[in-house]
């Protein structure tokens, strides 16, 4: 519970504003871990990583889309996820 990103009204305003570059890679991991617990903490027989890694990464995506066109306005970079 006390690991957190950039609060994502931080992030539009420096999205903005003439920063060059925005690093949320901690909210990625956060997603990551949290899509990896959730899995494991449901299903804890399960250990192979792909079961587990799949929903992860699905859950980093969202979450890179949603910075991306929700906080960042940005939406016009989001081809480039793909």
């Amino acid at each position: 519970p006390d690991a957190v990103g950039i609060p994502e009204e931080q992030l539009r305003k420096a999205s903005k504003s003439a920063v060059c570059k925005i690093n949320i890679d901690s909210d990625s991991r956060l997603a990551f871990t949290a899509a990896v617990r959730k899995t494991l903490t449901e299903k804890p027989a399960e250990f192979d990583p792909r079961k587990y890694c799949g929903p992860a990464r699905d859950l980093m995506e969202q979450m890179y889309k949603h910075k991306i066109v929700d906080v960042l306005g940005s939406d016009n970079k989001l081809g480039q996820l793909d």
